[in-house]
């Protein structure tokens, strides 16, 4: 009966250590305003992220940038579909870069080497 009860508190531990694990990874950069700068330069360039509020992957990469996400330049392709058309985008997210099309959540640090942007202090 103890064996049978340790395997059992052991799965639930472990179980909760990957959820955890995958909720910080997830969320790492979802601190209030900690990508101002980024977002803000992103716009400056001229970057656009094409996408819609009813898909996850869009979701993840907004919660990339947290709050900072309020200063990127985002095209909402059920409002403004002709726009996404126009853009040539055929999935969500779509990063728009000097004209090059970047599908799929993007890392901070590559939007940010793809850029050419470097961290102000």
């Amino acid at each position: 009966m103890k064996k049978k009860t340790l395997i059992i508190t052991c799965t639930i531990a472990i179980l909760a250590i990957v959820l955890l694990i995958g909720y910080k990874s997830m969320n790492g950069n979802a601190v209030a305003g900690n990508n101002d700068n980024l977002a803000k330069y992103l716009t400056e360039q001229g970057v656009k992220i094409y996408g819609t509020e009813w898909c996850p992957h869009c979701k993840n990469q907004k919660k990339m940038f947290g709050t900072s996400f309020k200063y990127i330049d985002y095209i909402d392709c059920d409002k403004k579909s002709q726009e996404c058309m126009l853009a040539g985008v055929t999935g969500y997210p779509t990063w728009k870069i000097d004209g090059q099309s970047y599908p799929g959540v993007q890392p901070l640090e590559r939007l940010a080497q793809l850029t050419g942007y470097t961290e102000k202090d």
